[in-house]
């Protein structure tokens, strides 16, 4: 596997100059990224399939993309599995921790009105709608996003998988639908798309659980006790309906 993607590195280090892997490559990573995962749940709601794991069923389209440049390290030999996974964990930590300031800062009231309103248009979001936002917001929580790279400066290999893996994070906690292999079934503290679904189709004041990827801060902070407070709800009535059948 190691062979496979140096080879493949050297392919591009050598018939691209380092700005172009940058700028250019990384740009059409992710919007590759972004629109190919997306788009599947936009057929997927038109077509009908798969409505039993639908989280809303109003029906609302419309899309935006953003992109992030940052020049990185690009020589080979790409850096060790070791170093890239612990580099992408302290991503993963301090962008949870960095987005859910910023989110719940937009969710005051001046912010809220005159910028994050705009990603709130679709109560019943869907895969697309996760970099539907005012141009200040996407340049306001993006910083979260970035920042654990510009302090490592890591290999711009590094930076393509972090990108990657934020990239169909956010199009996964929008696509509006929980599957029963959904990553939040399994990895603890994931949140995904019933957790975020929530956050938009309460009203903004009230609405809780701001955190991006893990759901930590909510936690640590009672944002999330709406959610729980209905997750309980519905395991209860669950369990109620089972012994009524059985």
């Amino acid at each position: 596997m190691a062979s496979v993607l140096e080879s493949a590195w050297q392919y591009l280090i050598t018939h691209f100059s380092d700005f172009q892997l940058a700028c250019l490559g990384s740009f059409f990573l992710h919007e590759s990224v972004f629109f190919l995962s997306g788009l599947p749940f936009i057929y997927l709601e038109r077509l009908g399939y798969l409505s039993k794991y639908k989280i809303q069923y109003e029906k609302q389209h419309s899309c935006c993309s953003e992109q992030i440049y940052m020049g990185m390290r690009t020589s080979l030999p790409l850096p060790p599995w070791k170093m890239i996974l612990t580099q992408i964990t302290f991503y993963f930590i301090l962008e949870d921790f960095v987005f859910y300031w910023g989110h719940r800062i937009l969710h005051t009231k001046w912010l809220y009105k005159h910028v994050h309103s705009i990603h709130h248009e679709y109560a019943t979001p869907f895969g697309l709608t996760s970099e539907y936002a005012h141009p200040a917001e996407i340049l306001f929580l993006g910083f979260a996003t970035i920042l654990g790279p510009a302090i490592t400066g890591p290999h711009l290999f590094t930076l393509w998988l972090w990108m990657v893996l934020r990239v169909l994070e956010t199009v996964e906690a929008h696509c509006g639908y929980h599957f029963p292999f959904s990553l939040s079934n399994f990895i603890p503290l994931y949140g995904g798309a019933d957790f975020h679904d929530y956050h938009h189709r309460v009203l903004y004041t009230k609405s809780g659980n701001y955190s991006s990827t893990f759901v930590y801060m909510d936690w640590i902070f009672g944002t999330d006790k709406g959610y729980r407070k209905l997750q309980a709800l519905k395991s209860y009535e669950a369990d109620a309906s089972n012994k009524q059948k059985s």
